[in-house]
């Protein structure tokens, strides 16, 4: 089927990220508190994050769930990793490796239409995320280049932090773009764990690697991963929770508590606050649209701080963000460099 259209037709207008610095949502946000619906709800959200950034004791844990970097969210994110806000993060492969990661290695998501012709963009070698565009050609060479950072790894099992601190390693020495919130958190400290590795760019670079390197293989433990974060809830007792949409990030992250039990910790804290932003509907018993009361009677959230917010990412995520940032919170907070605490964990082989 051809059509005349080119490929540089489509992917010329690149997706900008939003800067929370430039503007100060505070006043905004605040006239929100004095409406209703979700307004309120977002308003209300966004004191219990700045609450969190008050709360020097406190480990703000951030989950990612979504198209979020492809969506123009990636500044966001590494304006609140650069001002020590959020000390640990939890996410889907595709905002770190597809996304975050292929956005380092020099490549770009463009606007797009989400009303096009899905053969033509098949034809051309464009994926559609909804109304973006990405090059499948250049998302190739991101699953080879996890290929590569695999093979340059000593064979055994990995957590999924460990193995996104090599590509934040592979940023550093291959001089690639370093506005990355992979990069950032391998020099601010702050662990990224992915539960779900292989769903992701990962996956078909480490399936490379295993089927060519079958006496010699690196792998992704998602064990190890539950057991990290895990220690880190056990070593910093007081937790904040933000979340962006729902899914494996949202329930591995919540659970830390319960396996802290499981472990002999009996007094560990419930998460202290808990803020999330999502579409779903809680009523067909989905994981994405439960609410944090509803985490209460497993034990995972305190109802004293937690504030569901049914909105878009989009939407939301610069005006909770900008809020605790422009409020300041934030000004004295130390990075708690939770991969320094980690650096001691064996590699199984």
């Amino acid at each position: 089927m051809y059509t005349g259209i080119r490929k540089e037709d489509l992917l010329k207008e690149p997706i900008r990220h939003i800067d929370i610095k430039s503007l100060d949502v505070v006043p905004f946000v605040d006239q929100m508190g004095e409406t209703a619906f979700q307004a309120r709800n977002l308003a209300r959200a966004a004191s219990i994050l700045d609450r969190m950034q008050r709360d020097r004791e406190c480990a703000v844990i951030m989950t990612l769930a979504g198209s979020l970097i492809s969506a123009g969210l990636k500044q966001v994110i590494i304006d609140m990793i650069e001002h020590n806000m959020i000390d640990v993060i939890v996410s889907t492969g595709a905002n770190i490796v597809d996304q975050d990661f292929f956005e380092a290695l020099g490549f770009k998501h463009y606007k797009g239409d989400p009303f096009a012709d899905d053969a033509v963009l098949r034809e051309l070698h464009i994926d559609r995320i909804y109304d973006t565009y990405i090059d499948e050609d250049d998302l190739r060479v991101c699953d080879d280049t996890m290929a590569l950072i695999a093979g340059s790894m000593k064979p055994g099992a990995y957590s999924s932090r460990e193995f996104i601190m090599e590509m934040g390693r592979y940023i550093e020495e291959k001089n690639l773009d370093r506005n990355s919130i992979v990069y950032k958190a391998f020099e601010k400290g702050v662990p990224i764990f992915v539960p779900a590795f292989s769903d992701c760019s990962a996956g078909f670079g480490l399936v490379h690697h295993q089927w060519n390197n079958p006496d010699r293989q690196v792998a992704v433990d998602s064990v190890k991963d539950f057991r990290e974060l895990t220690r880190i809830k056990i070593s910093n007792d007081s937790t904040g929770l933000f979340m962006l949409g729902g899914g494996v990030p949202k329930n591995f992250t919540q659970d830390i508590v319960v396996a802290a039990e499981v472990l002999g910790y009996e007094d560990v804290s419930m998460h202290t606050y808990a803020v999330q932003v999502t579409v779903a509907d809680e009523r067909d018993g989905g994981l994405s649209g439960s609410t944090l009361k509803e985490a209460s009677s497993w034990g995972k959230v305190d109802t004293v701080f937690e504030q569901m917010v049914f909105a878009e990412a989009t939407i939301a995520l610069p005006l909770l963000a900008g809020y605790a940032y422009h409020k300041k919170g934030w000004e004295s907070r130390q990075s708690k460099n939770f991969n320094a605490m980690l650096a001691d964990e064996p590699v199984s082989v």
